[in-house]
């Protein structure tokens, strides 16, 4: 890994390019180091004629002996060691990262899960982690951008804590939930532009009807069993007329309000699961038709069935 320690492997290449007569340079190129980290390994362990792998290693081992800090305390619990504990964190952050999420995010939200109330400074973050600061940062923002994780200030000092609190799991749900809403309109619109007998337009339309339906059930809008019965009561209105329709049609014909009317219309638009087989289609100002669901059938089945 550039900028880091020199491995054994690196070594032995080292030692078997000063024997071909490879200068510091070509060989940092090599490696992907500086000329520099090349020029000191070489002369902390004798003339380029006297290099060995095997020998560098072990004075680097001594020195790194020599130079290691006494490792900060680990996290543990008053039930169970810290061998425990840190096996739980990566096994966790492995099963989260197998979703999606970067392994190192992973890490940092299952430390964070695992901290006591106040939750945990970036410093305690990379002393635990044994990571870099920039690390825990960049984790740090993607956890915020998901909502799961908020800041607070440090008591007694002017570092922030970071901390997953009770409401971290509403606040995420809302997030994925306009999420989805948006993906939803994103799709409906793709319809619109590359039309709803097009292969890539009942693609979106099913994507579309799949991310509406989940951001309405996870957004808890249900509807009322009268509400549906509405929907399609005016649906058949629909299929029954065989034309486009405005609201005030149905209305009269139903011998209902026009809002009542408009109602269903707005509701069969929002949820268009409960149309299916059918779909409604707007074909001008607030006026309406009704079509097949364009996921029902393929264009080669529409065509074959238009012989």
């Amino acid at each position: 890994m550039p900028g880091g320690r020199l491995t054994y492997e690196d070594r032995r290449r080292i030692e078997a390019w000063l024997a071909e007569g490879l200068g510091y340079a070509e060989i940092g190129r090599r490696l992907g180091r500086p000329t520099s980290t090349i020029s000191r390994e070489v002369a902390h362990n004798g003339a380029p004629g006297h290099y060995a792998a095997d020998h560098a290693q072990q004075v680097a081992g001594h020195r790194a002996r020599r130079r290691r800090p006494a490792r900060p305390a680990e996290p543990a619990t008053d039930e169970q060691p810290a061998e425990v504990v840190r096996g739980f964190v990566d096994r966790f952050a492995t099963l989260l990262a197998a979703t999606g999420l970067p392994r190192m995010t992973s890490r940092v939200f299952v430390c964070l899960l695992t901290a006591d109330a106040d939750g945990l400074t970036a410093a305690d973050l990379v002393r635990r982690l044994r990571v870099s600061p920039a690390s825990v940062s960049k984790s740090i923002g993607s956890l915020e951008a998901m909502a799961v994780v908020v800041r607070r200030p440090d008591p007694g000092g002017r570092r922030e804590r970071y901390v997953i609190d009770d409401d971290a799991w509403l606040r995420a749900w809302q997030a994925d939930t306009g999420t989805h809403a948006d993906i939803a309109t994103a799709a409906q619109r793709g319809v619109e532009i590359f039309g709803a007998e097009t292969t890539a337009g009942a693609r979106l339309g099913t994507m579309g009807r799949f991310f509406a339906r989940l951001s309405e059930q996870m957004s808890g809008r249900t509807l009322t069993a009268a509400a549906v019965d509405d929907a399609l009561t005016v649906l058949a209105a629909l299929v029954h007329a065989d034309r486009p329709l405005t609201p005030g049609t149905p209305a009269t014909a139903l011998d209902w309000p026009r809002g009542r009317t408009t109602a269903a219309l707005d509701v069969i638009q929002r949820q268009p699961a409960i149309a299916d087989p059918l779909a409604l289609k707007a074909v001008g100002p607030r006026t309406y038709r009704v079509t097949t669901r364009p996921d029902r059938l393929s264009p080669a089945q529409r065509a074959a069935l238009d012989r």
